[in-house]
């Protein structure tokens, strides 16, 4: 039987080859429970792909007939060591174009966005990636918005994952989209996998950018690590960073893409975020330990930065 959507995953240098093979089982389980006693409908296939002498090659497929049709999405999984390069990107990026302007939706799954990012198709828009080589993405993609909360970000046409586990939550969004949410929702049971609503931001922590070459302002982010951020005062501030309150506060601003205030309340919450998981302290109490007088306050804090208010937080992660 001919299959209704093509899933092609992209053998790019340094791919994460477990991702690979795991979104592979995950589709194949998908398109077998859809077609359980011969249910008529949707199936979906799966093919891997790589580049010999600049060519893209099917090197691998399951669920096909006897001629596969073009895939209806091509995915970047995440890559482990450090993002491709812009010279190793360059001939995927060319076909990814082409690929993009035949129709075919593009998506990518952690460092994955990097080559995605080196085909132009994401200036403009709001991707996700994981947070910890956000900082390295926005400094190579000046004109990409990125935002580490989502776990997923859907233009339709392009979809990004976070991180390198974001594999599963983009494999489930796919399903859906191809077989329906029945088949979803079994398959996330069977998996024992969350079904998609959660969000990137319950899992990280805050990673401040701190390569953007701005000694005064690198200082004062310095102090404020070595101090838990206590004293968060604009005058205190701006005498760190030697600098005039409205200059410090435009520069802040500018180098690290949070207001002082927003900046604060992210480092004392990520210390919570570590108090809650490591300790036994009360939420009131860990409140008081980074800052806050009022507990109510830090709650209304903490639900907002992570997603989670601090009991949840705790429930999910503690060790």
């Amino acid at each position: 039987m001919a299959a209704s959507a093509e899933i092609g995953l992209v053998l790019y240098p340094g791919v994460q080859m477990a991702a690979v093979l795991g979104m592979t089982d995950l589709f194949n389980a998908a398109t077998a429970l859809a077609g359980r006693n011969g249910r008529a409908g949707p199936r979906l296939s799966v093919s891997h792909w790589r580049l010999e002498e600049g060519r893209p090659v099917r090197i691998a497929a399951s669920g096909f007939g006897e001629e596969a049709a073009r895939p209806s999405v091509l995915v970047l999984p995440p890559a482990l060591g450090d993002p491709i390069r812009r010279e190793d990107a360059a001939p995927f990026a060319a076909w990814l174009r082409q690929c993009h302007a035949s129709g075919i939706q593009l998506a990518s799954i952690c460092a994955g966005a990097f080559l995605l990012g080196e085909t132009g198709l994401l200036t403009g828009r709001t991707i996700t990636t994981n947070w910890v080589v956000a900082e390295t993405f926005e400094l190579r993609f000046p004109d990409v918005r990125v935002d580490t909360d989502r776990l997923l970000s859907d233009d339709g046409d392009i979809v990004t994952a976070g991180g390198v586990m974001a594999w599963v939550d983009l494999g489930l969004k796919l399903i859906d989209r191809f077989l329906g949410p029945t088949v979803m929702l079994e398959i996330a049971r069977r998996f024992v996998i969350d079904p998609p609503g959660r969000e990137q931001r319950y899992y990280s922590s805050f990673s401040p950018r701190l390569l953007h070459g701005d000694a005064a302002i690198l200082k004062v982010q310095h102090w404020l690590q070595a101090t838990a951020a206590k004293e968060t005062g604009l005058d205190m501030l701006a005498a760190q960073a030697g600098l005039e309150a409205r200059t410090f506060l435009r520069r802040f601003r500018k180098a690290t893409g949070l207001t002082t205030t927003d900046y604060c309340q992210r480092l004392r919450v990520a210390k919570a975020q570590e108090m809650l998981q490591f300790s036994t302290r009360s939420v009131d109490l860990v409140a008081v330990d980074v800052g806050y007088n009022d507990p109510g306050a830090f709650r209304r804090v903490f639900a907002r930065i992570v997603g989670l208010t601090p009991g949840e937080y705790r429930k999910r992660f503690r060790s």
